[in-house]
């Protein structure tokens, strides 16, 4: 059987804890099912509503009662890791009870994803994060230390850089849980971005990373053979909502190339999950698959979805 990384959006997790519990139940199935089939899977989740959510609450807080601290992007970030991981370690533990696989055993793991401190993205910040503010001064009183920026007339709001993934903190012992048969859920919201000084010490910064880049890398330091990322679409499409529309069904580095070229993907939706596609591919991975939540099986088949090879 194979060891496969699933890539699960944040937005598939609902809006709030209520709702998060009971849609977590869907991919907590899925990956039973899989478990049960023989193979061995790392899960990992994007957390945008879900660190918003929490990011805002505190900024509100403070805003009426001055006690009330204000918390850093990255304890948001870590916050968020922590009460999505609880409900999907339930989730899936309850799946395996049902599927008769008591022995199997989820663990999650918060993640420091490792980055460079020079990053060009770090200077040129653009992925907006908390509230909107009517004045520069309201938000930089709320966001100390950060770039403010005006959003298209709706007001001033904080924004970050988006680094690209290089390791992850604990990587070792990562793949050891895999290795000993654990289902492991890791790289929540692409992790937490962290750097490493000369010195070799490490801090967490003020930083949005990618889920689906930041899965990429973990699937091929994992040594994984598929990389399936979850959408809401069950092929990736060209042409998009144009009379010659195409379903991408099977695809390859050069072709995805071409299509980028030509605008194809829409930037901060479908593009980045085909680059991460790429990138999987070309640091190693056998095939890396885009595709519907409820077509798991059937995807992993290569019934239906993108497949994406190098050649």
């Amino acid at each position: 059987m194979s060891r496969i990384v699933i890539a699960l959006g944040g937005n598939a997790l609902g809006n709030n804890p209520e709702e998060q519990k009971e849609l977590v139940k869907v991919p907590a199935k899925k990956i039973a099912e899989l478990v049960k089939a023989g193979h061995e899977v790392i899960v990992g989740h994007g957390n945008g509503p879900q660190v918003g959510m929490i990011f805002n609450a505190f900024v509100s807080a403070n805003s009426v009662n001055a006690k009330s601290p204000l918390v850093p992007l990255p304890e948001a970030g870590a916050m968020s890791q922590g009460y999505i991981g609880y409900h999907m370690v339930n989730a899936i533990t309850n799946a395996f009870h049902e599927e008769g696989l008591d022995d199997k055993e989820v663990m999650y793991i918060l993640t420091q994803t490792l980055v460079d401190a020079n990053d060009p993205a770090f200077k040129n910040p653009t992925k907006p994060i908390g509230p909107f503010f009517a004045t520069r001064e309201a938000a930089e009183a709320a966001n100390p230390n950060s770039v403010i920026v005006e959003d298209a007339g709706r007001g001033y709001r904080k924004v970050v850089a988006s680094p690209k993934p290089l390791n992850f903190v604990g990587i070792n012992q990562i793949e050891k849980s895999i290795n000993a048969g654990a289902t492991v859920i890791v790289g929540g919201g692409g992790g937490i971005p962290t750097v490493k000084d000369e010195n070799g010490f490490i801090n967490g910064v003020d930083g949005v990373i990618d889920k689906d880049f930041a899965l990429a890398k973990m699937a091929v330091l994992a040594k994984a053979d598929f990389f399936i990322v979850l959408t809401a679409v069950d092929y990736v499409k060209v042409n998009y909502g144009k009379p010659d529309q195409k379903d991408l069904k099977e695809v390859n580095k050069a072709e995805l190339l071409q299509y980028i070229s030509e605008n194809q993907f829409a930037p901060g939706s479908m593009l980045p999950k085909v680059q991460a596609a790429i990138k999987f591919v070309e640091e190693g991975g056998k095939a890396a698959f885009i595709g519907d939540l409820k077509d798991l099986e059937d995807i992993i088949a290569g019934k239906i979805g993108t497949k994406v090879t190098l050649n």
